[in-house]
């Protein structure tokens, strides 16, 4: 295992916001089908805030378990879309999953994860099925603490969980939006990928490429 430092969860957020950058102009076409088409920005402009601010947050001395709750205030002031509370509602259930812990190692990675997704469905009240962004997280969070438990490394649980995420984001072209605006359109948004899970499916995706760079440089698994 290694051991999460400030800097490495820095380097994670880092990834995560430019993969969100690199997919902007692509969310705002999925959101403008079935939505308001600011989707991309939302995400982008949060997740640019939140690698800045742990960044320096991190300069200063601040601890990784720490850097979650910075993470969530800087989303929710970069952000005022639908997309903001609920972001921010989800890395402060990430940061109180790690608070209070000496040392982390990456296995912290899964519970930061299950915390970013229950915050997220506690504050939206939204659940798999109803063709959001839990579409993504429910799937990975189950894939990566299914792995954890068969014996697998954080590696391949978060390869797992990536491929869930993945297939979970497909899976919303099946589905009629219930929450959000997209639920106006009722079975027109059949056909269409949710943006909110496809943003999520890139999230999952960013932390395991950004997970993997880390164990190579490392040396571990």
């Amino acid at each position: 295992m290694t051991r999460l430092t400030a800097d490495l969860l820095v380097d994670i957020l880092r990834t995560v916001a430019l993969r969100l950058d690199e997919a902007r102009d692509a969310l705002g076409e999925l959101d403008g089908a079935i939505g308001d088409a600011d989707h991309g920005r939302t995400m982008s402009e949060g997740f640019a805030a939140v690698a800045r601010d742990t960044q320096a947050a991190a300069s200063r001395g601040v601890a990784a378990a720490e850097l979650l709750a910075i993470a969530a205030r800087s989303f929710l002031d970069a952000v005022g879309a639908t997309a903001g509370p609920l972001y921010a509602g989800g890395l402060a259930e990430a940061g109180r999953r790690l608070a209070g812990r000496d040392e982390l190692d990456d296995r912290a990675l899964i519970d930061l994860l299950a915390g970013l997704a229950d915050g997220i469905a506690r504050r939206g009240g939204a659940a798999p099925g109803d063709k959001t962004m839990m579409d993504a997280f429910g799937p990975a969070v189950r894939a990566a603490s299914a792995a954890l438990n068969e014996g697998s490394g954080v590696q391949d649980a978060l390869a797992a969980a990536s491929l869930a995420a993945a297939d979970g984001r497909e899976a919303t072209r099946a589905m009629t939006a219930s929450k959000g605006r997209a639920a106006r359109l009722g079975t027109r948004s059949l056909g269409h990928v949710d943006p909110g899970a496809a943003s999520a499916a890139i999230l999952v995706e960013a932390m395991r490429e950004a997970h993997a760079a880390i164990v190579r440089r490392s040396g571990t698994r």
